[in-house]
């Protein structure tokens, strides 16, 4: 009966979840962020922290949106956990210093006691990025408790075994000789009028959608939903970053992977045009071939895209549906786009995108 359910309400499920995710407002937006960016400037250790990148050689990495849960039908972290906890054993040993971009529980869906019973692994492996004074862990809209709960403070430090303070933002300084360069990291819900402390949507997730999405068992976070087409609200997040001089923008929250203001179909999409260009056809059919099931947006794609600044990056997610999950890498000078999937049972690394530091800011 389930599949039959699956079946029947899939496209609908996966239209609304598109539909009512969010509704951005510009102006909003641009106010939050500025007023953020401003106080963690102004005012460190309140609201966000400035943290050198040389405290930590250069090293990052920015994962965001586990939506970690009770490992129920209507928990998106369950696939992703195994790539999950191999990334975080790298990062740990090779030194990272590890921001948590928010969204980080699921806590809309869930009590916290449901989230900590069931992810003590997961716990333990962020632990020992704490223990190492190398980890800062953001809040977004879907764990906002972090941030206006009185006993939140305690909560951290019984799940993290040692005291933790949670941020709204955090900003990364590097020093690259002739110029310094700000990367300014939050998780992206600010001014998101659905999104943002708004009562209703909690209500309608935690009474409705969660118990509804848990008997179909139906991920809405597929990368084919997530990569292709740009939302407004990075459309916005790109804008605002395009306005800052010498300042780069990471957010999450949109669970769409965006790498020097594109996406994965506008990179593609660039790569073509420059193996045309190049009478390069092995590589003109390899890209076709991965845009198959896509080539219609590929065809119709906004030629706009080629004006963009790189100056705007989002983390993806960890929780896509097929087990993978994407991040943001900052080191030696790079910073880089890197998906973490499974190959024969085993988890790796791939490198999707990368770019030199001195070549954002503009």
């Amino acid at each position: 009966m389930r599949k039959f359910f699956q079946y029947l309400f899939r496209r609908p499920v996966l239209w609304l979840s598109y539909k009512f995710d969010s509704k951005p407002d510009k102006e909003r937006i641009y106010n939050a962020l500025t007023e953020l960016f401003n106080k963690i400037i102004e005012d460190p250790g309140k609201k966000g922290l400035v943290i050198p990148a040389a405290d930590y050689a250069g090293k990052f990495i920015i994962f965001s949106d586990q939506h970690k849960g009770r490992r129920n039908g209507a928990d998106d972290f369950t696939n992703a956990e195994p790539n999950y906890l191999a990334a975080l054993d790298h990062y740990y040993k090779n030194d990272f210093c590890f921001i948590n971009l928010g969204d980080c529980e699921e806590l809309w869906e869930n009590t916290l006691p449901q989230v900590k019973k069931h992810n003590v692994n997961v716990f333990a492996a962020e632990k020992l990025f704490l223990l190492k004074n190398a980890y800062y862990k953001i809040f977004g809209n879907h764990d906002l408790y972090w941030a206006n709960d009185p006993l939140a403070a305690i909560e951290l430090e019984t799940v993290y075994g040692e005291k933790l303070k949670i941020y709204e933002g955090a900003i990364i300084t590097i020093d690259l000789g002739e110029k310094s360069l700000q990367i300014f990291c939050t998780h992206g819900h600010q001014g998101d009028a659905r999104s943002d402390g708004n009562w209703f949507t909690k209500f309608f997730v935690a009474r409705i959608w969660a118990p509804f999405q848990a008997y179909l068992r139906i991920n809405t976070n597929e990368p084919s939903n997530n990569e292709y087409k740009k939302t407004v609200h990075n459309e916005i997040m790109y804008e605002w970053a395009s306005t800052q001089k010498n300042t780069a923008l990471i957010t999450g929250h949109t669970h769409q992977p965006v790498f020097e203001s594109l996406t994965h179909i506008e990179r593609l999409n660039r790569q073509w045009f420059y193996a045309k260009e190049k009478n390069d056809q092995d590589t003109v059919n390899k890209i076709y071939d991965e845009v198959k099931l896509y080539r219609n947006r590929f065809d119709t794609i906004e030629l706009d895209y080629a004006k963009y600044s790189p100056n705007y990056f989002n983390t993806g997610c960890c929780c896509f549906s097929d087990g993978d999950i994407t991040g943001i890498e900052i080191e030696d000078g790079f910073i880089r786009l890197i998906k973490w999937e499974q190959d024969e049972g085993q988890s790796k690394r791939i490198l999707l995108e990368e770019k030199a530091l001195s070549e954002l800011g503009s």
